[in-house]
């Protein structure tokens, strides 16, 4: 899946809310602590999937995988799956499980002006922190280092 693709679903759901706004980059992100929930969910899991030998480990594994993905997603308050779109005055988030599907709900929108970006490179994810300056407010995202999702792209547009 093509960036402009990604950018061309995001102005949609712009263009459909009546918002004004040229999206310059999208990709696709998810709420920090995605990928840890599910490495410390896949743990706990194997752990107690142990007791019942070899096939009960592989399910353990798995549905604790799961659970510890959907609990860290519900903690943040933001969508599982995200496509974040960049304009040159505003950051949007909506939630977008696809990146083929036009998004759904707007989970955020942040004005650029004042708003102070920091990246943290982590082994297989980037977490990028929006951070309002007049309020301290945190949005925190993490995007795969899959090129596919594109979410490299929005960190160097709001980097630049």
């Amino acid at each position: 899946m093509s960036e402009e693709r990604m950018v061309e679903l995001v102005q949609a759901a712009l263009d459909a809310r009546g918002m004004e706004d040229e999206v310059t980059a999208a990709g696709q992100f998810n709420p920090r602590g995605h990928m840890g929930g599910t490495f410390v969910g896949g743990l706990a899991g194997d752990e107690a999937g142990s007791v019942l030998g070899g096939v009960g480990e592989g399910v353990g594994t798995a549905a604790g995988s799961l659970a510890g993905m959907r609990a860290a997603d519900a903690a943040s308050g933001l969508p599982a799956y995200m496509l974040v779109g960049v304009t040159a005055t505003t950051v949007y988030g909506f939630a977008g499980r696809s990146r083929r599907a036009e998004p759904t709900v707007l989970a955020f929108r942040v004005p650029r002006a004042g708003l102070t970006v920091k990246v943290h490179e982590r082994v297989n994810v980037r977490v990028l922190e929006l951070i309002d300056e007049a309020s301290g407010s945190t949005i925190e995202l993490e995007g795969n280092r899959l090129p596919l999702t594109h979410s490299k792209d929005v960190i160097e547009t709001l980097r630049g």
